[in-house]
C-alpha cells in the first residue's frame, strides 16, 4: 500500500537546472517546496575532486554521470512503419541522471537566442511566404519575445557567472574590435565576466573566418574568465582549462551548474528538502482531471509513496517531461496521421557537421588537451535568419564554431584520411596529428515535422513496469539540404587555414539517424508552448493548458530546435515562468490565460 506524506506547496520532479531554478523561485516566494530526483545525490565533492574526475574512462566511456539504461531508456524507430527497439547503450545523445542532471555534465556554452527564432514560422511567412515552409514541417512561435525575456536572460548570466563579449548594451555598441558578436540582440547589461582567454585553435579560426568576410566573436561561456560572486551568493573559481568540462563535474568550481550555483543557497532554506533516489511515476490528477493533487513515486527502498501538493512542476530531461505527462493523462496524446493532439509533437534535435583540419608537424601546436567547455570563437553569419534563404531554399540556420573543451586521449583519436584504420601507421598519424589539428562544428538548428514525434511504447517497459518512451525519429530533406549548404560555408574556413588535408563529417543525400553516433543532448519538443491549445501544451508561462497547477519547463517547450545551445533560453524561461506563478497565479490559482 502506498504511503502517503503531508502535503508541501510545490513539488518539483527532477534537479537540474529548471528544478533548481523554480525551487529557488519559490521558496523565496514562502513556499514549502520539495524536489523529488531519481538519481543519486551528486556534488563536486566527491564527483569532482581532483584528480579522480579527470578520469575519462569512469565518466565519459562508462557514462557514470549519465541515464541508468538498465532502469529506464527509450525505444527508437525511423518511421511510424518501423517497429522501435530500445535504446541500450548512450550514443547519439546523453541524459544525465542523479542531482544536477545534464546541468552537471554540461560543457557551458552558454547563448541567449536569437530573437527571429522565438517566432520562428511568423517571420518566414513574412519574409519568403507560407509556401517557402515545407509543409510537413510544424514549426511555430514559441508565444514570447526576447524583448519580454531579456530581463531573465540577464538574471540567468548572473546566476551562472558568464563570461562574454557584449556587442550593444542598452543600445550602445561596445564590442567593436572587441570580439564581440554583430548579430547579437541588444542587452541590458553586459556581461558578468569578460570573455575567458581563446586557446590556439580558436584563434587560428577567428583569423580565417575573418579572411573569408566572416564576423567571428567570442562565445559567451558559463565557464568563469575569473573569480565570481553570483546573486545568491554561491562562489566560483577562474578556469584553469584543464580540458575535462562536457561530461564531468569541474573541481574548480568554475562551471556554472546547479550544484555550484543555486544548490548552495537552497540548502540555507528550511523550506525546501530535496529527496534522491525517488522515482516518479505519474502525476496524480483530481476526479475531474483538471487539477494536480501530487504526485506518486516510489523511493529508494521501493517504497510506493504518494506526495500531495498544490503545485507540480515538472522540471525532468526533455523527452522525460513529455513521458510524464503521456504516463499521467495529461493533455491529449499527439497522433501524426491526423495531425492532432499534443503531447509528443514537435520533437526536434540538432543538424550537425564538423570538419577537421590537419596541419603539417612545423606549422601549428594547437594542444588540443586543454580547453574550456563553453569557450572558443563563433560566426553567426549562417545562423538564424542572418543571410538570404530563398536562393538556398531549406529553413534553418547555423553557427559555426571552433569550442576546445579538450580532447581527450580515448575519444580524441583522429588521423587525416587515408590513414589505415589500425595498425602502426594508424598509431603513428594519431600521434602526430594529435597536437596538430583543429576542429570546428557547424551547429545547426533543426525544425520539427508531422513524422518526427514522441509517444509511449506498446511493448517495452521500465524497471517499474511503466511503458517506454517511443521516439520516431529521421533526417527530413530540409534537414539535408541545410546541412550541405553548411558544409560550403564552413569549408571557406577551413580551407583558409591552410592545412595539409582536410576530413569532413556531415550529412549527405539519404543519410538517416543514426543512434551509435553523439552529435548533442539537445533535444527538443514533445510538451512545447504556444498561444493555441490545439497546438500546444503550455501557455506562454509553461502551465498546462488543461491542469492549471501543472507547469512543465525546459527545452520540451521549444517548438523547434535552435541554431544555439537551449540552456541559455531554458533558464530563461524557467525564471519567466517562475515569476508569472509568484506575480500572477499565487495571488488567483487557476488558468493565467483562456483556452
Amino acid at each position: 500500500m502506498a504511503k502517503t506524506l503531508p502535503k508541501k506547496d510545490v513539488v518539483v520532479l527532477g534537479f537540474g537546472w529548471t528544478g533548481a531554478i523554480i525551487a529557488k523561485e519559490l521558496t523565496e516566494a514562502g513556499l514549502d517546496v520539495v524536489a523529488l530526483e531519481r538519481g543519486p545525490m551528486q556534488d563536486t565533492n566527491p564527483d569532482g575532486i581532483y584528480p579522480q574526475t579527470m578520469d575519462e574512462l569512469t565518466y565519459n566511456s562508462r557514462r557514470k554521470l549519465f541515464a541508468d539504461l538498465s532502469r529506464e531508456t527509450v525505444t527508437i524507430r525511423h518511421t511510424a512503419r518501423d517497429t522501435a527497439l530500445p535504446n541500450r547503450q548512450l550514443g547519439a545523445f546523453l541524459p544525465g541522471n542523479g542531482v544536477g542532471g545534464a546541468g552537471l555534465h554540461w560543457s557551458g556554452v552558454h547563448f541567449r537566442v536569437d530573437p527571429m527564432e522565438l517566432r520562428m514560422r511568423s517571420h518566414y511567412e513574412e519574409r519568403y511566404g507560407r509556401k517557402f515552409i515545407p509543409e510537413d514541417m510544424t514549426i511555430q512561435d514559441f508565444g514570447v519575445t526576447y524583448d519580454e525575456l531579456e530581463p531573465y536572460f540577464d538574471f540567468a548570466e548572473k546566476v551562472f557567472g558568464t563570461s562574454g563579449t557584449a556587442w550593444t548594451v542598452k543600445g550602445r555598441n561596445v564590442g567593436a574590435g572587441q570580439g564581440g558578436n554583430p548579430f547579437a540582440p541588444d542587452r541590458s547589461h553586459p556581461f558578468p565576466l569578460p570573455a575567458q582567454m581563446n586557446s590556439v585553435s580558436a584563434r587560428l579560426f577567428g583569423q580565417a573566418a575573418e579572411a573569408v568576410g566572416y564576423h567571428p566573436y567570442n562565445m559567451p561561456s558559463a565557464n568563469t574568465s575569473g573569480p565570481y560572486t553570483n546573486p545568491y551568493g554561491a562562489q566560483m573559481g577562474p578556469c584553469n582549462f584543464c580540458g575535462f568540462c562536457s561530461g564531468y563535474a569541474c573541481y574548480m568550481y568554475s562551471k556554472a551548474s546547479p550544484n555550484v550555483n543555486i544548490l548552495p543557497a537552497l540548502r540555507m532554506d528550511p523550506r525546501f528538502e530535496l529527496r534522491t533516489q525517488c522515482q516518479v511515476t505519474r502525476i496524480n490528477l483530481a476526479a475531474d482531471g483538471k487539477t494536480a493533487t501530487g504526485v506518486t513515486y516510489v523511493d529508494a527502498a521501493g517504497q510506493e509513496t504518494i506526495q500531495p501538493a498544490d503545485i507540480v512542476a515538472v522540471c525532468m530531461f526533455q523527452f522525460n517531461n513529455a513521458r510524464m505527462l503521456l504516463l499521467s493523462g495529461i493533455g491529449k496524446p499527439y497522433d501524426p496521421e491526423t495531425n492532432t493532439g499534443v503531447v509528443g509533437r514537435n520533437f526536434a534535435y540538432q543538424n550537425m557537421a564538423t570538419i577537421k583540419v590537419f596541419f603539417d608537424k612545423s606549422q601549428h601546436t594547437t594542444n588540443p588537451f586543454m580547453g574550456a567547455g563553453g569557450n572558443g570563437i563563433a560566426v553567426d553569419d549562417f545562423n538564424a535568419d542572418n543571410f538570404d534563404h530563398g536562393p538556398a531554399g531549406f529553413v534553418g540556420g547555423s553557427p559555426f564554431w571552433v569550442n576546445q573543451a579538450g580532447t581527450k586521449p580515448i575519444s580524441g583519436t583522429t588521423a587525416p584520411p587515408g590513414t589505415p584504420s589500425w595498425g602502426s601507421g594508424w598509431k603513428k598519424a594519431v600521434a602526430e596529428a594529435y597536437t596538430h589539428h583543429v576542429s570546428m562544428d557547424a551547429h545547426g538548428a533543426h525544425q520539427s515535422y508531422r513524422a518526427n514525434y514522441l509517444s509511449l511504447d506498446p511493448t517495452y517497459k521500465d524497471a517499474y513496469g511503466n511503458p517506454l518512451l517511443r521516439m520516431t525519429f529521421d533526417w527530413q530533406p530540409n534537414d539535408i539540404r541545410m546541412n550541405l549548404f553548411m558544409q560550403d560555408k564552413m569549408s571557406a574556413i577551413a580551407k583558409a587555414m591552410g592545412g595539409k588535408a582536410m576530413s569532413l563529417s556531415g550529412k549527405k543525400d539519404g543519410s538517416r539517424f543514426d543512434t551509435n553516433s553523439y552529435q548533442t543532448t539537445h533535444l527538443n519538443g514533445g510538451a512545447i508552448m504556444g498561444s493555441d491549445p490545439r497546438t500546444s501544451v503550455v501557455n506562454r508561462y509553461l502551465q498546462s493548458w488543461d491542469v492549471h497547477n501543472v507547469f512543465v519547463l525546459g527545452a520540451s517547450a521549444f517548438p523547434q530546435g535552435l541554431g544555439y545551445n537551449p540552456t541559455g533560453l531554458v533558464a530563461a524561461l524557467a525564471y519567466w515562468s517562475a515569476r508569472a506563478i509568484r506575480d500572477q497565479y499565487l495571488k488567483q490559482p487557476g488558468a493565467l490565460l483562456k483556452a
